[in-house]
């Protein structure tokens, strides 16, 4: 598989990046390129912090850490005072690129102090850093490591370590799944999103077009001039039900090749009504672990009625399995095991040696076509909005405000969400506001973790051994948001 350099040196005369200078895109990845290599030492190689807004900034860094065998650590923006602790905590980078965000969270932290949106271009740590893990994955010679941000058991943000090999291996096996060979993506998602990036690196690798737009100007009815039935566009669930409401929007729509949509499970008056317009809907499983999606249903197949994953993608395999680890037959609901050349060798800072499959904590089960169905999951992971979010984080963030003596946060089924986050807790004070309790994590979390739903008890039902009901509190919380 041809390495980054090679595709952006291929790419230097072509106008591929739709609406934005392709060329100055080109020139700005081979000049950090440039920087960068000067930078690395035989020892080790820089750990770089990727936060650019701008896209055309994003992926020509993205792509020159790449060729320059660097550690990138795609990083959202927006992420809170928290989350960026955390980060910060975890990487303790060498270069940051692009980040606007308060400057205290940087002081101390090996960027020292910088005035706000500067980008900064350093290696202090690197005489100190251990054996760097592209030393521990390839002794013989570095390989460029990507970390995608994913969320954890314990609400700490998680980095899934990927490679180009790794990434490019899901590519392949979409465009021959799909029986093309280059692919025209129309983003709407965040860059630094698995969802997001794997939609460039589809058109960059396979010498296609690339459109990307803020979902935010696309819903105000402002596509992009270009042809759908050239294009690949992905949506979440969300996203997809914002665009039905609007007829012009509708109609532009279903003109597509191929709508992937993925990153939470669409409700069944969603595919209706999708179906009913025609749309060449493609719901697709996948995560960040996986570089994207290890099994999708064609359009083909939707629109004559089918209702699941679809089948597995040629790069991946898929088994089902028991608490035992048995394998079991067709339509038997068990553990789903993935096997794929794309799957990311570990959390950072872990590689995992020889990592040849990852067991998920989805059940479903494989039909007798080989298509798979996901029935539910085994954690209490709630999925709003596309985003991974875990119950923990936002419970201590929630305690921290010393409002509140107790809670519990869970997700209820929403239309437009997927799952809508909501907060049961005993208030401390009854005279304490829910808007005191929204501004005092507004700093500490992003906005899509502030609950939608928020439900005063005087206790929340717990077990002798202090375990939380949480089917009993979906059953309050039903109940109370379904009479307000």
């Amino acid at each position: 598989m041809e390495q980054p350099l090679a595709y952006l040196n291929r790419l230097t005369h072509h106008d591929w990046l739709i609406g934005y200078d392709s060329r100055g895109f080109h020139q700005k990845a081979t000049e950090l390129y440039l920087q960068l290599t000067q930078l690395s030492t035989p020892e080790t190689s820089p750990k770089i912090i990727l936060a650019e807004r701008e896209p055309v900034n994003f992926l020509a860094s993205f792509i020159a850490a790449c060729a320059a065998n660097c550690q990138v650590f795609l990083c959202n923006p927006d992420w809170g005072e928290q989350e960026w602790h955390q980060v910060f905590n975890l990487v303790q980078p060498d270069i940051i690129l692009g980040l606007e965000t308060r400057e205290g969270i940087l002081r101390g932290r090996g960027a020292g102090g910088r005035e706000q949106g500067e980008n900064i271009l350093q290696t202090q740590h690197a005489a100190q850093l251990p054996l760097p893990l592209e030393a521990q994955l390839c002794p013989q010679g570095f390989t460029a490591l990507i970390m995608i941000p994913t969320g954890g058991s314990s609400g700490q943000v998680k980095f899934a370590i990927h490679t180009w090999e790794t990434l490019t291996a899901s590519v392949q096996g979409f465009i021959e799944y799909f029986q093309i060979k280059q692919v025209n993506s129309y983003c709407v998602l965040p860059l630094y999103h698995v969802s997001g990036l794997m939609q460039f690196m589809r058109s960059f690798t396979t010498g296609g077009k690339l459109v990307i737009q803020p979902f935010k100007s696309l819903e105000l009815n402002q596509p992009s001039p270009i042809n759908p039935r050239e294009f690949f566009i992905s949506l979440v669930p969300t996203q997809l039900q914002r665009l039905l409401q609007n007829l012009e929007l509708t109609t532009w729509l279903s003109q597509f090749n191929t709508v992937l949509l993925g990153g939470a499970p669409a409700w069944d008056e969603l595919l209706a009504k999708a179906k009913f317009h025609n749309i060449r809907l493609a719901p697709t499983y996948g995560m960040t672990e996986t570089a994207s999606q290890i099994a999708t249903l064609k359009p083909d197949d939707f629109l004559n009625g089918k209702i699941n994953s679809g089948q597995i993608l040629p790069h991946a395999q898929v088994t089902i399995c028991n608490q035992q680890g048995e394998i079991l037959p067709t339509n038997h609901i068990g553990n789903i095991t993935i096997q794929a050349q794309s799957l990311s060798l570990g959390y950072y800072p872990q590689i995992v040696q020889n990592q040849n499959y990852f067991q998920v904590d989805d059940l479903g089960f494989l039909d007798e076509h080989g298509y798979l169905n996901i029935v539910g999951r085994n954690s209490d992971k709630i999925i709003t909005g596309g985003e991974n979010i875990y119950p923990i984080e936002i419970e201590s963030a929630i305690r921290a405000t010393q409002m509140v003596a107790d809670i519990c946060v869970i997700g209820i089924p929403d239309k437009q969400w997927g799952q809508a986050l909501t907060a049961i807790y005993i208030p401390k004070d009854t005279n304490t506001s829910v808007s005191e309790i929204k501004t005092a994590i507004s700093h500490q979390l992003s906005r899509f973790k502030i609950p939608k739903h928020w439900i005063p008890l005087d206790t929340l039902p717990r077990n002798p051994q202090g375990k939380i009901n949480r089917q009993q509190l979906q059953q309050i919380a039903l109940l109370n948001t379904e009479t307000k």
